[in-house]
């Protein structure tokens, strides 16, 4: 029987490491991987804007 994997249509980039040092090659990235989201920023300052304490 042949590997169902071979049918896939994406596959992981390639990794560098082993075991919780792993990471993703970063020879092997390319613009396709990842996310682009520029509006990253604007939204990490608004939401710790509703995070902080209350003074009491």
């Amino acid at each position: 029987m042949s590997d169902p994997l071979d049918k896939a249509t994406s596959k992981a980039p390639a990794t560098l490491g082993e075991g919780c040092l792993s990471r993703f090659d970063p020879d092997d990235l390319d613009s396709e991987d990842g996310t682009d989201f520029p509006g990253a920023a604007q939204l990490w300052e608004r939401e710790q804007g509703r995070s902080k304490p209350e003074s009491e």
